[in-house]
């Protein structure tokens, strides 16, 4: 199957889920979001859905946000970790929720640690990020050394 280029094929689309990836992290900040936080819901969005470009990108994003590399190193299985608070742990499993591919039942994590406002922009960063994944897969963005 031929790869294209999406970005390049149809710029006005391309443009517009920017738009919306900018107004969904504009959102998370509002609401309260850590930065660290914005970026490890991406990584871990990117990590499920197998987009190396996306994984790479955020992974250092989240340093550049100051994220330890030991929490980079065990995101993929956050659940089983102690690095992450209780509303760190309720965000990841919403944003996997959304993603349809829960390792973890959001709904165990949720309760009353996350507000109204950061519910609606987490779910809005995961499937914005969804899409960026889609968009890198399909365009086959590369990721070399």
């Amino acid at each position: 199957m031929t790869r294209v280029n999406l970005s390049k094929q149809d710029p006005a689309v391309y443009q517009q889920l920017e738009n919306l990836s900018k107004a969904a992290e504009s959102a998370a900040v509002a609401s309260g979001l850590d930065p660290k936080l914005i970026e490890l819901i991406r990584l871990r969005i990117s990590q499920i859905n197998g987009c190396a470009f996306c994984c790479r990108l955020h992974a250092r994003d989240a340093v550049n946000a100051g994220e330890s590399a030991d929490r980079l190193a065990v995101l993929a299985a956050w659940w089983e970790s102690q690095y992450f608070s209780d509303t760190e742990r309720a965000a990841l499993a919403l944003a996997e929720e959304v993603n349809e591919l829960s390792g973890a039942a959001a709904d165990d994590y949720e309760s009353d640690l996350l507000d109204a406002a950061q519910v609606s922009a987490i779910s809005w960063l995961a499937i914005v990020m969804g899409a960026w994944n889609r968009v890198a897969i399909r365009s086959g963005y590369r990721v070399a050394p």
